[in-house]
């Protein structure tokens, strides 16, 4: 098995074809088919996940994404269709369920739909016998089938109501139904007659509304089945009017642009209103209103102007949080629309959602050295530059004809490219791809750059032409092969060239010389590429013989059989470790190398048609294939452990661009520009601000006097208020004491009443005590007797009913014996009858049988009747369909040629009046020429009087400029001095600072050093009353020495300290003298800050001056200025005027010369 391992990595293209083929997981993620996998894209973090689909699979059909955007339904076609449900949550996409449709054979599944509760799930098959699928998925079991199509009606879409998961709606050619699942089986609740009716789409609105889309552009609103009104798309304001049933089975077809989605949110529904078009309508109290329309627009890369606005669209879908729009077209575009974006009075358009796609099959495909780049050609009539480390689409432009074939030159600037008519070498600009030369080969299928870039191949049918990149010429032409050219490559040294085609032949041939140094010949085989192995010892080959060939010195050396499926393309790595090949399939297979003599090989799901190109970057990081779909696949190439491979050969990217030096001139022009508006601009700005500051200055003194003086107003009224407050505590404070001796006598009062209260309900207590005990009393006596008389009725009551039991026992017994005689006789009369019915039955079987012969041998005859009447009658309706075309046909032609003979006429009577105008006109125009030269010689004389005057005013005005730019200077030389003062205050604030930390760190220091001394003080207190103690043991020796001996214990460690004590007194010396100085300098700076702060205010002072005094000069010479302009608009005015003067005088002179000239005129007519 192979040791290199091939990732999916990113994929540029959509797969069309599939229904709904875009859905939103989340606001940042969308899933949409490429190649053969679902591929689920970040659109924030331009990352790519890849779903692949089935081994067996011929392909996807449609998809569907539940509610809770959690799973997702991928129905796949083949020998038995197959929807299979995938987990999004999960990181790799995993499988949950296979399903299928039971029993029966299906070929495919159109459309698919999860329920709103993501627990059911529906497929309609397609073909004639089109069967609609209810699936409970999580368990595989097809709760329901219902035929809903025929071989005329065939169904497009089916969908669940968003409010009941047993609703659904069917809708296609011919077809709208609602269906309810209950008891087990689909049953059809409504169904509208609309057979003449093609619909495209439909969409939930509420519960009971369904909104269809036509192809002749209707819109058309059913509820509960039936259809109620349509909605007029043709206006500005959509209006609601009632429809008829009769009136939707007459409608035209072709009426209106073709509705092919419809999209329903909160606010209303979307749909595609033709092609390139969305329109939103939201809901009003009348219906519903167009709100909102959102075109495709043009694209500037093609020549045809409405081809990308001329797309239809085929699915729409709407993020979870509605904020925005993304669709997809008919040519496998995907553009996105943000809702929340308002543009009043603008044109609103989408936009890409990653970038533009090949649309149709891509034809080459190549890569460069220097340059992280990509370049593929396609049937589309583009060729598109990508970018594989970005994953960004560089550059693209699109042709008139289409591109077979592409080349990119190592330095990644060049670009060669084949059309049907010739073959074109390119320059990649920075935003264009413009031609250099054009070479005269046509139909140039294969072309590539050698690896120097000095030369090119390119084949012309069976004939591969070399030029030379510098000069153009035609070095070599390398003539062998008898059938088409089908792939090329040259080696690493650039001396040798390796071919093959269709013929079954694989020539290598020597650049140098032309000549052919091996060949390999294979009729049987039609070579499809080929490639030099890493070394270039060998060659590789590809072709319709379903094998991998290693060919060398004319020989196969080895044969790589495959199965059912042919290999299309071939690509080597450059570390020669792995082969890739692409299949007819789609599918890449990784084969290791030295290629192995079995079957070993890993297949990768790739794409849905034929891979036609693959290549591996010159790094061997990427592995890069295209196809017939039009996609565009990047894999990673790594080892089995997840590590990228190792390149013997270092590659550095340049970031160099190619550009025209007008184009350069013209965007450093633009830069110039710029920059100048934006200094007027600054400049302007820094007036209006200065201006502003001025004013608000004024405003803020204005402000602050008067809230002083409201401060002063409010202080005088506080003090009134408090004076009044002191007065009203004094009268509250004895109006309270007044109240406590009222309360007090009140609460004694009180008191008394309430015991006395107390005593008398205590009485009353005690007497209900009593009573109560009494009634208790009695009560258990009259329990007991009740439960005495109860016993003994029970025991009556079981007398009873032992007695009655025993009859009941006896009747039973009777009445058994009795059913039993009667079941006897009922069997015999039973026998009896099954008998006679026997007989009888045997009769009648044998009369019907021979009336059913008799009727069998008529129906026969009847049948060989009517067989030869229906021929008889399709042939003759044959000639009658015949006859109707041909009349039909010759009622056509006739309506054209008298079309074209009423054209003819009026062109040629439109043409006589023209003659006859053009002779009257010209005859006018010699006259007033003449008259005009006149007026032309006394214009250009006051012209130059003019322009005299012109040049004396800028004279005047250009010292009044100087004199402004020197203000200017001046106001700029006295902001940087503002500048540097500003710089020195912070600077002097910055040290004041630091010098104040400095004190607190001394006055701390000196704090501790303080507490030492008065720690010294008490030690020497305390030695001191220790000696005195000592001194009154003197007349005792041995009290005295003991004393001694504690005084000397207790304090002889303590002499070090004594030591550093003095030692810190000259510390604390040193730090009074610093502290001292450290006070002057403090002193000395603030002394110098202020004073700077009083120059600083002074040069404030001084240039706010000047600077009135400059803004009042250049209000002034702005006056000046202005009266200057308004000099020359007089004297402009004054030229139109004179210019009017001439036009009406030259009009007067041409008025009474047209009538002498009628006459003649007439006379000529």
């Amino acid at each position: 098995m192979a040791t290199v391992v091939a990732q999916s990595h990113f994929i540029f293209g959509l797969r069309t074809g599939v229904t709904n083929n875009l859905c939103f997981v989340d606001e940042q993620t969308v899933v949409f088919p490429g190649g053969n996998s679902c591929v689920c894209f970040n659109t924030v973090q331009r990352c790519q996940r890849f779903i692949p689909g089935s081994e067996n699979s011929q392909g996807m059909r449609a998809l569907a994404i539940s509610a809770n955007r959690r799973y997702l339904a991928v129905a796949e076609c083949g020998g038995n269709a197959t929807v299979t449900v995938f987990d999004l949550q999960h990181e790799q996409g995993r499988k949950r369920k296979v399903l299928t449709a039971g029993d029966v054979l299906v070929q495919e599944f159109v459309c698919v739909a999860f329920s709103p509760d993501s627990k059911y799930l529906i497929g309609q098959t397609g073909g004639p016998d089109g069967t609609l699928v209810f699936w409970l998925w999580e368990k595989q079991k097809v709760l329901a089938t219902v035929k809903t199509g025929n071989s005329i009606n065939s169904v497009t879409q089916v969908s669940f109501s968003p409010h009941y998961n047993t609703r659904l709606c069917v809708s296609g050619s011919g077809v709208f139904k609602l269906l309810r699942y209950s008891e087990g089986a689909l049953k059809q609740s409504r169904t509208a007659k609309v057979e003449a009716v093609n619909f495209l789409c439909h969409a939930w609105v509420t519960e009971e509304r369904v909104i269809a889309g036509t192809d002749a552009g209707r819109l058309l609103v059913f509820e509960s089945g039936n259809l109620r009104r349509e909605i007029n798309v043709a206006t500005e304001v959509a209006q609601e009017q009632p429809v008829e049933m009769k009136k939707i089975t007459d409608a035209g077809v072709g009426e209106g642009p073709r509705i092919t989605a419809i999209l329903s949110y909160s606010k209303g529904f979307a749909c595609s209103l033709g092609p390139g078009t969305v329109c939103l309508f939201e809901k009003s109290e009348d219906g519903y209103r167009r709100s909102r329309e959102i075109r495709i627009p043009a694209d500037p890369c093609n020549n045809e102007l409405t081809s990308a606005e001329s797309q239809e669209i085929h699915t729409m879908c709407i993020s979870p949080a509605e904020e925005t729009l993304a669709i997809s077209t008919d040519r496998g575009q995907l553009y996105s629309f943000s809702l929340s974006s308002v543009e009043l009075n603008k044109e609103e358009h989408f936009e890409f959602l990653s970038q533009s796609f090949h649309s149709q099959s891509i034809t080459g495909l190549s890569v460069c050295i220097r340059k992280p780049l990509v370049a593929t050609s396609s049937l589309d009539h583009s060729v598109r530059i990508w970018n594989y480390e970005t994953k960004l689409l560089e550059l693209y432009k699109e042709f008139q004809e289409e591109a077979h074939s592409v080349a990119l030159h190592p330095t990644g600037l060049f670009i060669l490219v084949g059309f049907s008519d010739k073959l074109r070498l390119m320059n990649l600009l920075i935003d264009d791809i413009r031609t250099i030369k054009e070479f005269t080969v046509r139909c140039c299928r294969e072309c590539a750059f050698s690896h120097g870039g000095h030369m090119f191949a390119a084949d012309n049918g069976n004939v591969i032409h070399i030029y030379s990149v510098t000069s153009f010429e035609n070095i070599l032409n390398l003539k062998g092969h008898n059938g088409k050219v089908r792939g090329i490559e040259w080696s690493l040294d650039d001396t040798r060239l390796v071919s093959c085609g269709m013929d079954g032949a694989v020539y290598e041939w020597n650049t140098q010389t032309g000549k052919r140094e091996s060949e390999s010949v294979l009729k049987s085989c039609s070579y499809t590429d080929v490639a030099f192995s890493s070394d270039c010892r060998t060659m590789l080959a590809v072709g319709t013989d379903l094998t991998l060939k290693e060919i060398q010195d004319c020989q196969v050396l080895r044969e790589v059989p495959a199965d059912e499926v042919a290999h299309t393309a071939v690509a080597v790595s450059h570390s020669g470790k792995v082969v890739f090949t692409g299949t007819s399939s789609g599918t890449v297979r990784a084969i290791k190398y030295p290629l192995p003599i079995q079957k070993e090989w890993i297949t990768y799901q790739a794409h849905c048609g034929p891979v036609t190109k693959m290549v591996t970057t010159f790094d061997d990081q990427f592995l890069l294939t295209v196809s017939e779909d039009g996609c565009l696949l990047m894999w990673k190439v790594i080892d089995k452990e997840g590590r990228g491979l190792k390149s013997k050969r270092q590659i550095i990217h340049t970031e160099e661009i190619l550009i025209t030096k007008s184009d350069l001139e013209e965007k450093s022009q633009n830069m110039l520009e710029l920059k100048m508006r934006l200094n007027e601009l600054q400049m302007e700005n820094e007036y209006q601000l200065r201006l502003k500051d001025m004013n608000y200055n004024e405003k803020m003194k204005e402000l602050s006097d008067k809230f002083t003086q409201q401060i002063e107003s409010l202080n005088t009224m506080l003090q009134a208020m408090k004076t009044e407050m002191d007065k009203q505590a004094r009268e509250h404070q004895e109006s309270c004491a007044e109240a406590a001796v009222k309360h007090s006598m009140e609460l004694k009062d009180l008191d008394v009443s309430y015991s006395q209260k107390l005593i008398v309900e205590y009485e009353r207590n005690q007497d209900l005590q009593h009573e109560s005990q009494r009634m208790q009393e009695d009560y258990e006596k009259q329990l007991r007797a009740a439960e005495e008389s109860k016993i003994q009725s029970l025991e009556q009551l079981m007398q009873l009913s032992e007695a009655k039991l025993q009859e009941k026992t006896q009747l039973l017994g009777q009445c058994q014996e009795d059913a039993q005689q009667q079941v006897r006789e009922f069997k015999e009369m039973m026998r009896q009858v099954e008998e006679h019915e026997e007989s009888r039955i045997h009769d009648i079987q044998i009369h019907y049988e021979q009336k059913l012969r008799t009727e069998k041998e008529t129906n026969t005859n009847l049948k060989e009747e009517t067989g030869v009447m229906t021929q008889k009658f399709h042939s003759l309706q044959r000639q009658i369909d015949d006859r109707c075309t041909d009349i039909k046909q010759l009622k056509q032609e006739r309506e054209r040629l008298l079309g074209l003979i009423r054209s003819l006429e009026s062109d040629i009577e439109d043409l006589k009046r023209q003659i006859s105008g053009h002779e009257k006109t010209n005859q006018d125009k010699d006259q007033t020429i003449s008259s005009s030269k006149k007026k032309n010689q006394e214009l250009e004389k006051l012209k130059f009087v003019l322009d005299f005057q012109l040049s004396e005013l800028k004279k005047q005005t250009e010292p009044q400029q100087d004199q402004i730019n020197e203000k200017k200077e001046h106001i700029h030389q006295l902001e940087e001095q503002l500048l540097l003062t500003a710089k020195s205050n912070t600077q002097l604030t910055l040290s004041v600072s630091a010098l104040g930390l400095r004190l607190r760190t001394r006055n701390q220091e000196m704090h501790k050093e303080m507490l030492k001394v008065k720690d010294l003080e008490t030690h020497l207190q305390r030695l001191k009353s220790d000696l005195h103690e000592c001194v009154s043991f003197i007349q005792d020796p041995r009290k005295l020495k003991e004393s001694v001996q504690k005084i000397y214990a207790r304090y002889v460690p303590q002499t070090d300290e004594v030591k550093k004590s003095s030692a810190d007194e000259d510390v604390q010396r040193t730090l009074g003298h610093q502290r001292d100085h450290q006070e002057k300098t403090v002193n000395g700076l603030r002394t110098r800050l202020a004073r700077s702060a009083e120059e600083h205010e002074r040069a404030y002072v001084k240039i706010m001056r000047e600077k009135g005094t400059l803004i009042t000069e250049i209000n002034e010479l702005r006056k000046e200025l202005h009266t200057a302009r308004t000099q020359l608009r007089d004297q402009t005015a004054q030229l139109t005027a004179l210019n009017r003067s001439d036009r009406s005088d030259r009009s007067d002179r041409s008025r009474p010369k047209g009538p002498r000239k009628e006459p003649d005129n007439q006379g000529a007519n």
